[in-house]
């Protein structure tokens, strides 16, 4: 496998990065462009400089940059998001009129509105072929309707975390990556979902960052339960604190230290 030359760009904030064929456009990050998708035509938004990657790493066919978006482009995209807004009454409008089992998030117009995509959750199948006909009526373009799980939910709609930040995912997380209570656990963090999930009722993807680093350092720190020779005598390891390097040594008689990893040596069973 050879190398081909790419950009990066990306629809969304925080989206998802494809990679096109800048062609020999010079383009830069922050540059906003014109390409061709699956989708039809979009406006991205470089979000890599122009580099070589390996072949393999590159979905066939490579579609190409059209060109720099014009001042005329932006005024398009500026009014479709106008009507985007209409476009979301309406279609809750007719979800009502429908009684359908479901709840509208967002509303896209594709640049060259040959399309408008609406997102929406339901807790299972909905039977939405009456809804699309009249949207279509309405319209008089392409419909598509999406159902989306509740990350993608909290991505679109945005909000703050317990940290009282923005979410990551509305803001820097441009793929969602499996998240597991073990995660949790190695971080020594409470179980109690309330505590540990994120606003989209999922454990939070921040869960993840550490885990790694807590794993690697816990390989050089004893185990809760180990049996310890400290300066004051023999003790029973009852907690670790992976970010101080410090370990809680039950002395017996209520009596417990805080000590440093170095502090201890693990007794030879």
């Amino acid at each position: 496998m050879g190398e081909i030359t790419v950009v990066g760009i990306t629809f969304k904030e925080a989206g998802k990065i494809y990679y096109f064929d800048p062609q020999d456009i010079e383009l830069v990050v922050g540059d906003k462009v014109i390409v061709e998708t699956s989708r039809g035509v979009e406006l991205g938004e470089v979000i890599t400089p122009v580099t070589e990657v390996d072949e393999e790493e590159v979905v066939a066919p490579l579609k190409e940059v059209r060109r720099k978006a014009t001042p005329s482009d932006l005024k398009v995209v500026q009014e479709n998001n106008e009507d985007e807004e209409e476009a979301l009454e309406i279609c809750l409008e007719k979800i009502a009129e429908h009684g359908l089992p479901m709840k509208l998030i967002d509303v896209e117009y594709t640049f060259d509105r040959n399309k408008i995509i609406f997102y929406f959750t339901a807790d299972g199948r909905v039977d939405f072929r009456e809804l699309v006909k009249d949207l279509a009526a309405i319209f008089k373009t392409r419909i598509e309707l999406r159902q989306i799980g509740v990350r993608d939910e909290a991505k679109m709609v945005g909000g703050l975390g317990p940290c009282g930040r923005q979410l990551c995912c509305e803001t820097v997380l441009r793929d969602f990556e499996p998240i597991s209570i073990k995660m949790a656990k190695a971080q020594n963090l409470s179980l109690n979902p309330a505590k540990i999930s994120g606003i989209c009722g999922r454990l939070m993807c921040c869960l993840k960052y550490e885990c790694d680093n807590y794993k690697e350092a816990k390989k050089e720190m004893p185990e809760i339960g180990d049996k310890v020779e400290t300066g004051v005598g023999t003790g029973e390891i009852t907690n670790l604190n992976v970010v101080k390097e410090t370990v809680t040594v039950d002395m017996g008689d209520n009596d417990k230290l805080e000590l440093s990893v170095e502090e201890v040596e693990t007794e030879e069973e």
